[in-house]
């Protein structure tokens, strides 16, 4: 049965980001407000200036990290599944799965309830809290790869690939998470190899040890650690891997759901830390939504699929 209830301006985009007039705050908004609810610390979803800042622990933790003139006073920190209420909506925080602290973000209103995904996935990561599923009327979610014709691999299957060479290997990927849930895979599945760290990634790898969930072994990158020896595995962000193209006698790999992030390395390494179709459909059928609202991504595929059983609609501003 249809939810007439639902409000479709419940949450709009605007200059500042993803707006509820009907709480007054912002999710994971691109510029500073008053109120910010924030899904994770990634970059595209995090930034400083805000004068209230709700999030889960951890999430606070990578944006002090970051964001050091940040007044510390302006975080109100949040449990997973426990509920607040900013003006008349109620909140909770839900496990993503995405990396170490994200969230879904639960919001209830009038009896409706909303469910924001930010990104998240299903995929098996053992350093941050697994996905959590709950029913919602709104599914809010993200559409990164929202396609038909993306089929995220087996991670293990693909971290494996390590194991053809005994060649160093420098292996670019994002710092924050993926970086992570990177040296887990090779500690498990290539544990002859040695992962370093860029200095960069290594505070990173500090705070998941301290707060994360499984211990991570890793060295900190030094100038002669990939001169001598193999089996090592030097982790580095993305612009320092692009800044070294030239790079010679070492293997050269980044971990990504974007093919054309592939291009022109020595081997493939698909592990996106994002949902592919399959996930995708998984997702909404234990949601069970009435309605879908697509953001981050292209969410045509989604509407065709679900026509005439579900409506899609895109919330973000073209």
């Amino acid at each position: 049965m249809l939810n007439t209830d639902i409000l479709e301006d419940f949450l709009i985009e605007n200059e500042f980001g993803y707006y509820c007039a009907y709480g007054d705050f912002y999710i994971d908004p691109k510029y500073p407000v008053g109120k910010a609810v924030i899904s994770h610390a990634h970059g595209d979803h995090a930034v400083p200036g805000h004068k209230m800042i709700f999030a889960t622990s951890s999430t606070i933790v990578f944006m002090q990290h970051r964001f050091t003139k940040q007044p510390i006073n302006s975080y109100y920190e949040q449990s997973y599944n426990e509920t607040f209420k900013i003006g008349e909506v109620e909140i909770s925080f839900i496990p993503a799965g995405h990396i170490l602290g994200s969230a879904q973000i639960l919001m209830v209103y009038d009896g409706v309830r909303y469910l924001y995904t930010g990104d998240y996935k299903l995929q098996e990561d053992h350093t941050c809290e697994p996905i959590e599923y709950i029913k919602a009327d709104v599914l809010i979610t993200e559409t990164t790869f929202a396609d038909p014709a993306v089929n995220h691999p087996d991670p293990i299957a693909e971290i494996q690939k390590l194991n053809s060479t005994s060649l160093n290997i420098m292996l670019g990927c994002y710092a924050l998470g993926k970086a992570q849930r990177i040296t887990n895979l090779i500690n498990t599945y290539c544990p002859q190899k040695t992962v370093y760290t860029h200095h960069n990634i290594a505070p990173i790898h500090r705070i998941y040890d301290d707060k994360g969930f499984v211990k991570l072994t890793y060295e900190i990158y030094n100038r002669k650690a990939l001169k001598d020896g193999q089996d090592k595995i030097y982790l580095v962000p993305p612009m320092t891997f692009h800044n070294y193209f030239r790079a010679k006698n070492v293997v050269r790999v980044f971990a990504s759901g974007w093919k054309r992030l592939q291009n022109h390395n020595d081997m493939m390494l698909f592990i996106s830390d994002h949902i592919d179709w399959n996930d995708l459909n998984t997702f909404i059928a234990k949601v069970e939504p009435t309605e879908i609202w697509t953001v981050h991504g292209e969410g045509m595929h989604l509407k065709s699929h679900y026509e005439n059983k579900i409506k899609v609609r895109n919330i973000t501003k073209s």
